[in-house]
């Protein structure tokens, strides 16, 4: 699983010195938390950002962004997602602290950061597999552009987010300002971020990381 932060436009906003720090240690925990645990491989090994890409006309146009209210739920119905969120924070190494292993159909978003359907990126992280079976981000890499994620906040409302790109980025050329920061300036966007590549015996690391954009196209009260 592999994970980092992208702050807000609206909501929260890291800057300068501490917004370089805590991209290195995202950028670290995502090379860390993959080098302890292996059970089954992530199911895509290379770059699928254009792989079933619409044009990008074909998407539906972005929705203003909400008011901030927490996550409860996340549901994929393209992969059959139905799982739990909880709010994670950072550890001592500054890096974003991801959900246990023995929670891996649990989704951890990164709490500090921002709220799903608010202005800016919020990022949401989970298990790819653990050493015995898959986990609830096994089948992320396999969504297409045009599928809906729809994330149940606290507030009673449901932000239906529009999956625009999918991306499998090797952690040798890893940009996580690139990444994990906006793609339209004021819009309402969601990470979905996990392990992938192929899984290296040798480090016990995975090779890549697998990042889903998104962004906010509709409500439901």
């Amino acid at each position: 699983m592999s994970h980092r932060e992208r702050t807000s436009g609206t909501a929260r906003l890291l800057t300068g010195v501490a917004w370089l720090v805590l991209l290195s240690g995202l950028w670290l925990w995502g090379r860390e938390a993959t080098d302890v645990h292996h059970g089954i491989s992530a199911p895509t090994t290379g770059d699928i950002a254009a792989v079933g890409r619409p044009a990008q006309d074909r998407l539906p146009p972005a929705a203003a962004p909400l008011r901030a209210a927490g996550p409860q739920r996340i549901d994929i119905p393209g992969i059959g997602v139905q799982a739990p969120v909880v709010a994670r924070g950072l550890d001592r190494d500054g890096a974003v602290d991801p959900p246990p292993y023995d929670q891996a159909g649990v989704v951890g978003w990164y709490a500090a950061g921002v709220k799903p359907g608010a202005a800016g990126t919020a990022l949401m992280v989970g298990h790819v597999d653990t050493e015995t079976r898959p986990a609830v981000f096994y089948k992320v890499s396999t969504l297409q552009p045009g599928e809906r994620v729809r994330v149940v906040r606290d507030d009673g409302r449901v932000a239906e987010f529009t999956v625009d790109d999918v991306q499998v980025v090797a952690r040798d050329h890893f940009d996580a300002q690139q990444a994990y920061g906006p793609r339209e300036t004021g819009r309402a966007e969601l990470r979905l971020i996990t392990c992938g590549g192929t899984f290296d015996r040798a480090t016990r690391s995975y090779t890549a990381n697998v990042i889903v954009s998104a962004y906010l196209t509709g409500t439901d009260l």
